[in-house]
C-alpha cells in the first residue's frame, strides 16, 4: 500500500479528514523550507503538498506566484526540490509528499528520468496543473512505472461528460478546486462545495480533497465535515511572505490541523 493510501485509510478508520498544507519549495530559501517540512508532521500535517516553483504559474494567485519568484531568485530548481524531499525522508518515512507544479520543468529535466528520481527521493504523487488527462500519458506512464500517483483536478465546471476522463488513470486522491479562478483570490459557498464533493464521491472511490480558498480553521473544519481532506496553501504562503517565524507558521498549521481533525467529533 502506498503512503497516500495508507494515510487516508488510517484517517478513515479514525473518522477524520486529512489536513494538507502547501508550501513552495525554496521560499524564502531552501533551508527555511527544509526546517518547515521537518516541523509540519508534528504540527498535524497528514500529507504535504510541496510546490515546485515555476516562472509562469497560471493556476496560482498573487501569493503563490510571488512565492515562486522568491524561490527561483533564491536558486531553487527541480533538482533541489528533490534534494529537499530526500532530506525530509531521512527522518520521516510515513508522511506522503505530493509535488504540485507545472510540466515545463519536468519536460526539461526529462520525464522518465524525473519519475525515477522523484520516486527514489521519496515523492508519492504528482499534481501537474497544466497537463490535462488527454495529454498526460507522457508523465502518467513513466510515473506509474515508478509507483507515483497522478493526482487529477476537478473543478466547478467539470460536468458529467468530462468527469470520467478525469477519473480514468487518476491515483492517490482527487483534488477538487473549490472556485473558478486562481489560488487564494476568492472564497466559496460551503453548500456548493459540499454538493460538488458528494457528487465526486459517488463517482469514485478515491479520497476527495478540497483546495483553493481555505484560509481559516473554521473554513477548514467546515470542509472536513464532508470532504476527505482540506488543503491550505495561500494562507500559509502569505505568512511566510510576511516574515513570520518558523514557530508562528507551524503554530498556524497546527491550528488548522486541530480544526480538521476535530471537526467530526
Amino acid at each position: 500500500m502506498s503512503r497516500i493510501s495508507a494515510r487516508f485509510a488510517k484517517l478513515k478508520k479514525d473518522n477524520q479528514a486529512a489536513f494538507v498544507p502547501f508550501v513552495t519549495a525554496g521560499d524564502p530559501n531552501a533551508e527555511a523550507t527544509a526546517a518547515l517540512l521537518e516541523r509540519l508532521p508534528g504540527a498535524g500535517a497528514d500529507l504535504i503538498e510541496l510546490g515546485v516553483p515555476f516562472s509562469d504559474p497560471m493556476a496560482d494567485g498573487p501569493a503563490i506566484q510571488a512565492s515562486s519568484q522568491r524561490a527561483l531568485h533564491a536558486g531553487m530548481t527541480l533538482t533541489k526540490v528533490l534534494d529537499l524531499v530526500r532530506r525530509f525522508r531521512k527522518n520521516d518515512d510515513k508522511t506522503p509528499i505530493v509535488l504540485m507544479g507545472y510540466y515545463n520543468p519536468i519536460h526539461k529535466y526529462g520525464t522518465a528520468r524525473f519519475a525515477k528520481d522523484a520516486a527514489e527521493a521519496g515523492v508519492d504523487g504528482l499534481i501537474t496543473v497544466d497537463l490535462p488527462p488527454e495529454e498526460d500519458d507522457v508523465l502518467r506512464l513513466p510515473a506509474g512505472a515508478q509507483g507515483l500517483d497522478i493526482v487529477r483536478l476537478a473543478t466547478p465546471t467539470t460536468d458529467d461528460v468530462r468527469l470520467p476522463t478525469i477519473l480514468e488513470g487518476a491515483g492517490g486522491f482527487l483534488y477538487y478546486v473549490s472556485i473558478t479562478g486562481v489560488t487564494g483570490t476568492k472564497t466559496f459557498a460551503e453548500s456548493d462545495v459540499r454538493a460538488a464533493v458528494a457528487r465526486l464521491q459517488r463517482a469514485t472511490d478515491l479520497p476527495v480533497a478540497v483546495g483553493f480558498g481555505i484560509k481559516t480553521p473554521e473554513q477548514a473544519a467546515g470542509v472536513a465535515m464532508f470532504a476527505d481532506a482540506a488543503v491550505v496553501g495561500s494562507a500559509i504562503v502569505e505568512r511566510i511572505a510576511a516574515g513570520a517565524s518558523l514557530e508562528d507558521v507551524a503554530d498556524y498549521c497546527a491550528s488548522l490541523a486541530r480544526a480538521v481533525h476535530e471537526a467530526r467529533n
